[in-house]
């Protein structure tokens, strides 16, 4: 400071500036499909649909990541986006999560059966089991089905596994009674 003599005088301050903004938080929805283990993750950064801050993002996070085949074909889920920019303040918004299951069931048949006929009956009852895997849950339906009273000769017996999606698998093999 200068008075009207030219006499100066100094002195200092210290001025700080806070960021009391929080950022500006902008969800989108998402579909995920689960994977061979029936496993799903979504991640903030693909919920994220331009989010943004002054002073920039620190960091992004949901309130939920991991879904399962209990997930599948229900509700889509509502997660939460919370952002936080480097001064840690923080802006939520919401997503709808929606979960698939695109995976088939995988199945195999049994080698072909050649039984000789039951005795006194003009066939054979027979039985027999695939194997079927999948990563959610699944049901087995096979025509004509195990343990069913084949007739003499070939028959083919075809087998569908149909997991909850509705995703199928299918295969087929022969039963001939002698």
């Amino acid at each position: 400071v200068q008075d009207n003599s030219g006499n100066t005088a100094t002195c200092s301050a210290t001025v700080t500036v806070n960021d009391i903004t929080p950022p500006v938080a902008q969800c989108q929805n998402i579909t995920i499909p689960l994977n061979s283990a029936g496993n799903a993750v979504a991640n903030a950064a693909a919920v994220n649909n331009g989010s943004s801050d002054a002073c920039g993002i620190a960091n992004l996070t949901l309130n939920q990541t991991n879904f399962t085949c209990a997930d599948v074909n229900g509700n889509p889920h509502t997660v939460t986006l919370t952002v936080t920019d480097a001064n840690n303040n923080t802006a939520t918004c919401s997503a709808t999560v929606t979960v698939l299951d695109n995976t088939p069931p995988t199945i195999t048949c049994p080698d072909n059966i050649s039984q000789n006929n039951d005795p006194g009956v003009c066939g054979a009852v027979v039985n027999f089991s695939p194997t079927v895997s999948d990563n959610c849950t699944y049901n087995v339906l096979a025509v004509p089905a195990s343990g069913s009273l084949f007739s003499i000769g070939f028959t083919t017996v075809e087998i569908t596994a149909t997991d909850a999606s509705g995703n199928t698998a299918t295969c087929d093999f022969m039963v001939r009674v002698n």
